[in-house]
């Protein structure tokens, strides 16, 4: 005899009756995909953990926060705090949940995957400030992310994500919550770390790439003057040219990726000799003949590929476990 429960919902279910059978694999898919997985998965996605909410300045913020599984139950992890990309107007937090969620377990780190709000709604210092709430408030739910800070404190990002990151590492060197559990590193991915109208007289001839490339296709300088239209930062601040903090001494050791034909190449240029002059243990590779963010627009090419596969390794150079790769 029929469950009387299902029953019922069969005789409701006027689109599952009507199925007729599918004459192709294609087909059969379709129905598949519709009434098995998504049928489960829109059930099931309210119970999902949910993401933490964060107090910031006029309401909260949410985060995401991934801790590996494993099987000792009071093993704990490097913690990283992650900033996305966009412009500082575009993107959100699942734009890169499943490049984190494989990092998380690939190098066993606990991450935070901040939603700060964005431009124009919310100008500059409003990411600045969200992002920064997001480190403080990292460093203080160690025990609800299995983490231990002496394994590892990172902060990183792409794009507007990196940019965020190098300024929040001055920050947070400079503030005294953090005494005790410092930032161990950064990875800084294709950053912006100067607008173009605040570049140092002494620094100017090293910025070529921003005239070299202005009509790149996944970001031109006429995209870049929007974003920062939108933004709305003032081009001399600090919190939004980090290359023009009075210092760089005293920064985690950092890790920055650039490509090749990239209006921002020139940024991760010079802000890698910067650092290494300032004494701060830096590392860079650059992508040849690709294009600022290509891999997320083709992430099947073998070029997309070496990006993945440079960031996993600079992650382990972060986490000092080189060694073993």
């Amino acid at each position: 005899m029929m469950d009387p429960e299902y029953a019922a919902a069969l005789d409701k279910a006027v689109a599952f009756k009507s199925i007729r059978p599918p004459s192709t694999v294609t087909e059969a898919r379709v129905i598949f995909d519709k009434f098995f997985v998504s049928a489960q998965n829109t059930f099931l996605e309210p119970h999902l953990p949910p993401d933490q909410l964060i107090p910031v300045d006029g309401g909260e913020i949410s985060a995401r926060c991934l801790v590996p599984v494993v099987d000792d139950d009071s093993e704990t992890f490097p913690v990283l705090l992650y900033i996305h990309g966009g412009g500082f107007s575009l993107g959100g937090i699942e734009m890169d949940d499943y490049t984190l969620r494989i990092r998380c377990v690939q190098h066993k780190i606990s991450i935070v995957n901040v939603a700060y709000r964005l431009a124009p709604e919310h100008p500059f210092p409003t990411p600045v400030n969200d992002c920064y709430a997001a480190l403080k408030w990292t460093a203080s739910n160690v025990s609800l992310l299995r983490g231990d800070l002496s394994k590892g404190f990172l902060i990183g990002g792409e794009s507007a994500g990196a940019n965020l990151s190098a300024v929040l590492a001055h920050m947070a060197r400079d503030d005294p919550f953090f005494e005790g559990r410092r930032l161990t590193g950064q990875y800084l991915c294709e950053p912006n770390i100067c607008h173009y109208a605040a570049y140092p007289e002494s620094l100017k001839p090293m910025f070529r790439s921003v005239e070299g490339f202005p009509a790149m296709p996944t970001l031109s300088r006429q995209a870049i003057e929007r974003y920062y239209r939108w933004y709305n930062a003032p081009p001399s601040d600090p919190r939004f040219s980090p290359l023009l903090y009075p210092s760089h001494q005293g920064l985690p050791r950092t890790y920055i990726q650039a490509m090749e034909l990239d209006p921002l190449r020139d940024d991760a240029f010079v802000y890698t000799e910067v650092l290494r002059e300032a004494g701060v243990e830096t590392k860079m590779d650059l992508n040849r003949g690709v294009t600022h963010a290509f891999y997320s627009c083709f992430p099947a090419l073998a070029a997309a590929a070496r990006v993945r596969e440079n960031a996993e390794r600079g992650f382990e150079w972060l986490l000092r476990r080189e060694q073993s790769t």
